[in-house]
Order: C-alpha cells, then sequence, then structure tokens
C-alpha cells in the first residue's frame, strides 16, 4: 500500500530492536521509542489453521533489524503485519506539540453531532454515538447487533458526512479500498492502537489521527504480554493530531 510506503520512508530506522511481545489482544514492540498494533485474533484464525505457524520466524525476530521488523507490515499473515505495524509505531518520534490529550470518540461525537456518521470497527464510543449521529451505520469484518457486514461499506460510506477508520485497516491492508469509498469531503478520522501518530497520514485523505502514545515501555509491555485488552493496558496517553 502507498500509504505504508510514505510512512516506512519517514522513519529514521537506526534504531535497535530491545523487545517484542505478542499477547492475545495487542502486540508491543520496543525499539527507539515503544509502539502498539492491535493483534486481531479473531481474524488471524480464520485465515490460518492452528497447524500453521501465525510467525514464520517466532522465538528469532529480535534478531533482525527494525527495517527488516517494518516489512512485516506488508505480509498477508495477520500476526507478523501486527508486528510490522508495532514497529512503525516504535520508530516514530511522536510531535507532542501538534497533539491534544483527546479521545477519538470525543471527537467524532463533535463533529458526527446529527450527522451521517460511519465507524469501521466497533468500538467502545459506538452506543453513546448512536444517540449522538444523526445517522450511524457500524462496519464490522466480526459484527455485534446492529453493525453492517464488511461488504456494507460500498453502500454507506460515501454517503458518510464523518467516518471513523480502525488503525488496522493498515494492518489487514484494506485501508487504500475503505478511504477510497469515502467523500473527498467528509471528515476521516484514523483510530486506535495500531494507528501511526504521523502527519504522513494526511496525505492520503485522513483529517486526525487518534493513536497511542507509550509513556512506561517496561510497564504497557507486561500488560501486552499478559493479554490485557486496550482498556487495561497502562503506561499509555491517548493523543489526537488534527490536519
Amino acid at each position: 500500500m502507498a500509504i505504508l510506503d510514505d510512512l516506512l520512508v519517514s522513519l529514521e530506522m537506526n534504531a535497535p530492536v530491545r523487545d517484542i511481545s505478542l499477547g492475545l489482544f495487542h502486540t508491543g514492540v520496543l525499539t527507539r521509542n515503544c509502539g502498539l498494533a492491535s493483534t486481531l485474533p479473531r481474524d488471524a484464525l480464520k485465515e490460518r489453521p492452528l497447524f500453521h505457524p501465525l510467525v514464520q520466524e517466532a522465538g528469532f525476530l529480535l534478531d533482525k533489524s527494525a527495517e527488516e521488523l517494518t516489512q512485516l507490515a506488508y505480509s498477508d499473515n495477520l500476526p507478523e503485519a501486527t508486528i510490522g505495524m508495532a514497529t512503525v509505531n516504535s520508530l516514530i518520534d511522536v510531535d507532542e506539540a501538534r497533539c491534544t490529550e483527546l479521545n477519538a470518540g470525543d471527537l467524532i461525537a463533535e463533529k458526527g453531532n446529527g450527522k451521517k456518521v460511519a465507524i469501521v470497527g466497533h468500538f467502545p464510543f459506538v452506543p453513546k454515538m448512536r444517540e449522538i449521529a444523526g445517522e450511524l451505520w457500524v462496519i464490522e469484518k466480526n459484527p455485534e447487533e446492529g453493525d453492517l457486514e464488511e461488504a456494507a461499506g460500498q453502500q454507506v460510506l460515501p454517503d458518510a458526512d464523518v467516518v471513523g477508520i480502525t488503525g488496522a485497516t493498515l494492518t489487514n491492508h484494506t485501508f487504500d479500498e475503505v478511504i477510497g469509498l469515502c467523500r473527498s469531503d467528509a471528515y476521516v478520522v484514523l483510530l486506535g492502537d495500531s494507528t501511526p501518530l504521523s502527519p504522513v497520514l494526511f496525505d492520503h485523505g485522513v483529517d486526525a489521527v487518534a493513536g497511542t502514545l507509550v509513556t512506561d515501555a517496561e510497564l504497557a509491555l507486561r500488560c501486552v504480554s499478559q493479554g490485557a485488552t486496550f482498556r487495561q493496558i497502562k503506561g499509555r496517553r491517548l493523543l489526537t493530531m488534527t490536519r
């Protein structure tokens, strides 16, 4: 994907790979900084039977350079792509002066009040958005009650005034397809811990990136390795960067 190409070009790759933690729900990689990404276990297991390796070089990834690990972001194997995205995020030196401590759900609520809103990915703030939005569509690979199947995005995304897109679309390589369905005047937010806090995304149709800055790598990686859900991960802050 062009967006991955541009992200990798923007990175300073000269950093040691110090730790990798592939948790049940999230993955963390420690290089110059600590980066996170969603592990997507249900999708990974759907695509590969258990007797096939999910990570080809498990146990030996610390022997690779940071640049080699970023190349895993292109992998069609989701756990490998997750490690790649977490590595990308670990190499970003976040410009905190450009960020605000703002939850993505609050930003989408502000922009989507009374409007047509589409959210790609089922996030905890969805119930709140159902009360605020004029019309809300939630598009999900693993739909819950009230959600739409992934294919429905082709019908509803072109009608949305505000769109929230999970950063996991970078990992599963559906970002280009999703952003291509959004109107040019729609307000687009890329969100979730897989989301790079990088202005590079503004060149690809995104108006705001809402991601995670790890402030205590040891604590965050310990939580990840012990199966923490996102809300259980400590030692991190939620930041939003706008165009």
